[in-house]
């Protein structure tokens, strides 16, 4: 198999793993994005389409596909993987954010080692606290519909451009994340509308933000971006074990997702 080819089955599978884990509760995309080294190509196309398509169409195309298929299908393995062994499927996907650390840390050092420290460290606290209060479940349940389904669509859209914010944690606090959830699996136009609406006018508006504050200020953005990566995996680590077989099994699980988010970055970089 030719490089060329093996870069877009690399590409696909990356997608596949965002796509899942864009709806899983407690993961980020968008986390999923920046580990993959997809982030930033992404916000350049999403805020410039037409004057960056030739330069991202190859990285993103593959990643799009790999993300339907993700979204439709492997989410119900993985759902089901859920089901049977949540610290499981939780640890693999903590090591697999996790693994992709070093390299994030190693090309923000290289943007500037000396700035965004403090911007690390505010952006790791304050959304830790945040997600806690998300977690507690402040707020009430609400009565689904169009204008809920379009809110739906914009949290998902955020959570894509916001490293760290998992759409489907907040839906679930909120009581809409199991009637959307519904509405995708039947494919039913009156939740897939309204949520393709919001997600998109959401992307589009805050993609073109997020890229000019990667021109401009890549080193300090970078470290922000770290901050709550480090908070969302903090905020998903399993803690509890009912004994020394499962906690081996988690360590197995994260290590495991480690090497492999560790080896698709030295491919990637090979590449």
């Amino acid at each position: 198999m030719s490089t060329k080819w093996k870069t877009y089955l690399l590409r696909f599978f990356q997608g596949a793993l965002i796509g899942t884990g864009a709806i899983l509760p407690g993961i980020s995309g968008g986390v999923l994005c920046v580990a993959f080294g997809i982030y930033e190509p992404m916000m350049s196309f999403l805020s410039h389409p037409r004057s960056t398509f030739k330069a991202n169409f190859h990285i993103l195309l593959p990643v799009l596909f790999g993300g339907g298929v993700g979204f439709v299908l492997l989410a119900k393995v993985v759902e089901s993987f859920l089901a049977a062994s949540a610290v499981a499927a939780i640890s693999l996907f903590c090591g697999l954010i996790c693994g992709t650390v070093p390299d994030l840390m190693k090309k923000s050092s290289e943007a500037g080692y000396q700035k965004g420290w403090t911007c690390l460290i505010i952006a790791l606290l304050t959304s830790f606290v945040f997600f806690n209060i998300l977690e507690s479940g402040i707020g009430s349940s609400v009565e689904p519909n169009f204008g809920w389904f379009v809110f739906c669509g914009a949290i998902w859209g955020l959570s894509m451009v916001v490293p760290g914010l998992s759409s489907s944690s907040i839906l679930l606090f909120m009581g809409l994340y199991q009637p959307m959830a519904a509405g995708i699996g039947n494919l039913n136009m009156s939740v897939l509308v309204p949520m393709m609406i919001g997600f998109i006018i959401t992307v589009a508006v805050s993609a073109r933000i997020m890229n000019r504050l990667i021109e401009n200020h890549y080193c300090i953005l970078s470290k922000i971006i770290i901050g709550f990566v480090i908070s969302s995996v903090l905020m998903i680590v399993p803690t509890s074990f009912t004994g020394t077989g499962q906690l081996l099994a988690a360590a197995a699980f994260f290590a495991a997702g480690f090497a492999a988010a560790r080896l698709m970055d030295v491919k990637r970089q090979e590449n």
